[in-house]
């Protein structure tokens, strides 16, 4: 298959025949899968499965699997399927693709499967999705509600993947790669092109796919952002290898003047002399591609992390005593606007070659390579447009990234399939972090105007930062303190060495345990709470807006000292997981808490049946629930009680005793009330019952 046969352009969501649209989707889905697979063909060792490449990344059998699990998690989550696949291999290979907090790269928690069982479960997954597609009932357009939609973002999650592997295998040793006809890179190459600056005229960008838009968009897509744009100046040409080689020559790298703090730190880790792609040998320079080594081509795009873009602009700045940077997105959008025509040709989506050409190829008005090539890192960080909101089947996609830490890259890469072929995409990297990218400069004195708050406003975040750190006004106590306390009370002389708090939310009952336990895991299937609680322990402050009345707002702070907690924090971890298929590193502790969970899970017999697992014996298994069972949260086959059986009733309490009692002996039961704060004068007032079970 040759590389120009990769390419297939993404359907879009609308249309006015059901079955075609089907069909076309199934396209989609089995080219996309069959494609990322072909991929790791240039695995020439299998051994290299298995080899980190990267120190903040896992071996590559991790992303092998982790884009089948990835539809079969979503799928599950929406209630599209019944049943898993291996949940032992959908528990591995979930989360773990960047350096977040709650990410855990430590191999030695690892127990790999084969590469041939990996395959078997890859196989597995694309005859599950391939029949549910053949099924599943369609509606058109398709939109965030539609099951449909499921689907669409597994396929474009694996087009991530195919680029982010890609680059991963482009670090390892030649002797475990092959070079192979369909993934054939460019042959030709030069001297490069000199470079000067274009005019842009002014004007307006407008950015923000609306709700109805007809192609598959991430979250971070959506909303609005229109700002006016004074006239600036742009590189003609994606910075090349040529023009990079005098910063090189001229001891750049070593001038910390150039550099900010970030940057000098990551250039004394790396020891970086030169772009992580190119290889010194005696006094030439050679250009390691995906599966090759070739002269260094100087009018191919340098690729680079944004601290050595930054770097190159301040160091042209001193040279041409002009200010020279990085275009912001507004700025990219802008030259986008001006010079792109739809149907210009650019080295993307694999139609022509499987690595970058020479910088002069594809004409864009008056510049070059405006898409293709390489992507284009920016100076802005990630950022929600206005009206952002989080798709519910993937709240960890663009929420961690909103941390002033990662940058958007505009324009795609010559290997930038679906999604990030689009212009409207939004895709962000931290500065340190490699992909194909490489920038053009700027010579601008616009100032970004975007929206950095402090203050957390998602409505759900907000509600679960006062309900797990203020006092209430109906004078109820704390519930996730009260919880903790009561959890070490009923510990009494047990070791109090590990603690697991499942469905820890903004993590107050986590911290209050570290209060007494020498470690503390907390864990929640929700990214944006745990991404709010490694907040709260890594700066000991937490912010975030509450409505009282109307569009009326206050404003709360949160400090762990003011609660004596600062050094219990420094005991306290956070991971994102999920209850129903914890991870087998979850285990050996003396207490396993979790706090009005079980009523909220897609299968708590599962979780129930599990937990023994984890506990130390003569260790305790405490629950708290109102036992509110709703089929929105948990299908009604799988409640555990409040129903009719044979005329009689089963609560929940019995249903916990039928499922615990072969493994847990039930010590205690008592009521805990809570109450949740809707708006200043709009409180609800609940009473959960606690149960307190000894691992026998």
């Amino acid at each position: 298959m040759s590389v120009s046969r990769h390419y297939l352009p993404p359907p879009s969501l609308d249309g006015v025949d059901p079955e075609h649209k089907r069909a076309k989707i199934k396209t989609y889905f089995q080219q996309c899968y069959r494609r990322y697979e072909s991929l790791f063909d240039t695995i020439a060792d299998e051994c290299a499965y298995f080899q980190k490449t990267d120190p903040l990344r896992h071996p590559l059998i991790f992303y092998y699997g982790h884009t089948a699990v990835f539809f079969i998690n979503k799928l599950k989550l929406l209630k599209l399927i019944d049943e898993r696949i291996d949940p032992h291999l959908e528990s591995i290979f979930a989360v773990g693709v960047d350096e977040m907090s709650w990410d855990d790269l430590n191999e030695k928690h690892y127990d790999w499967p084969t590469l041939a069982q990996t395959q078997a479960y890859r196989d597995r997954v694309f005859t599950l999705v391939s029949e549910l597609i053949d099924t599943l009932s369609l509606e058109l357009p398709i939109g965030w509600e539609s099951p449909w939609w499921a689907i669409l973002m597994g396929i474009e999650h694996e087009n991530i993947h195919l680029e982010t592997s890609s680059v991963l295998i482009r670090q390892f040793p030649l002797e475990m790669v092959r070079s192979l006809p369909e993934w054939e890179i460019c042959k030709v190459w030069a001297d490069a092109p000199k470079n000067s600056l274009v005019d842009i005229p002014a004007g307006s960008v407008e950015l923000g796919k609306a709700r109805n838009d007809t192609a598959y968009g991430w979250d971070n897509e959506y909303g609005r952002h229109r700002q006016f744009i004074s006239n600036f100046k742009a590189s003609r040409y994606l910075v090349s290898n040529g023009e990079f080689m005098q910063f090189v020559e001229e001891g750049a790298y070593r001038n910390d003047l150039f550099w900010d703090e970030e940057g000098k730190a990551w250039r004394r880790y790396e020891r970086a002399a030169h772009p992580r792609f190119w290889v010194k040998r005696e006094e030439r320079y050679f250009l390691r591609t995906m599966t090759e080594e070739i002269p260094l081509p100087m009018n191919w795009p340098v690729e680079v992390n944004a601290l050595e873009a930054e770097a190159f602009c301040r160091w042209k700045s001193q040279r041409e005593k002009k200010l020279i940077v990085l275009p912001t997105e507004d700025e990219y959008m802008r030259l986008y606007d001006s010079m792109y025509r739809e149907g210009d040709e650019a080295n993307i989506a694999l139609k022509e070659t499987a690595s970058s050409v020479p910088v002069d190829c594809h004409a864009h008005g008056k510049l070059y390579d405006v898409v293709g090539n390489v992507w284009q890192w920016t100076r802005t960080p990630m950022y929600p447009y206005e009206g952002f909101a989080v798709h519910p089947a993937y709240d960890d996609f663009t929420v961690p990234t909103f941390d002033n830490r990662h940058n958007l890259i505009k324009g795609g890469s010559w290997i930038s399939c679906g999604n990030l072929a689009d212009a409207k995409s939004r895709y962000a990297f931290r500065k340190h972090f490699y992909q194909h990218a490489g920038f053009r400069y700027v010579q601008s004195d616009y100032e970004e105007k975007i929206m950095t708050n402090a203050y957390t406003t998602d409505s759900v975040i907000a509600q679960y930062c006062h309900f797990g750190w203020e006092e209430n006004r109906l004078g109820v106590p704390n519930y996730p303190e009260t919880c903790a306390k009561l959890a070490i009370g009923y510990m009494g002389d047990r070791p109090k060495e590990r603690a697991f708090d499942v469905g820890c939310a903004i993590g107050r009952s986590s911290f209050e345990l570290a209060r007494e336990f020498d470690e503390v895991i907390g864990v929640d299937f929700s990214a944006r709470f745990i991404l709010e609680a490694q907040r709260l322990k890594e700066s000991g402050v937490l912010r975030y807006v509450v409505p009282t009345e109307g569009e009326l707002e206050e404003f709360h702070e949160v400090r762990l000292n003011k609660f004596g907690l600062e050094h219990a924090s420094k005991k306290v971890n956070f991971w994102q997981a999920d209850a129903c298929n914890l991870k087998p590193i979850f285990t050996d502790f003396d207490l396993v808490f979790a706090g009005n969970l079980i009523d909220r899970l897609y299968d708590p017999r599962k979780f129930l049946e599990d937990i023994a697992t984890r506990i130390r014996k003569g260790g305790l298994l405490i629950l708290t629930s109102p036992y509110t069972w709703q089929e929105e949260s948990t299908p009604k086959e799988k409640w555990i009680g409040g129903y009719k059986r044979d005329g009689e009733s089963v609560t929940t309490l019995q249903g916990l005793e039928e499922i615990l009692g072969g493994d847990f002996t039930l010590l205690d039961t008592q009521d805990v009330p809570f109450v949740i704060r809707e708006t200043a004068r709009k409180h609800q007032h609940t009473i959960a019952q606690m149960s307190v079970w000894e691992r026998k």
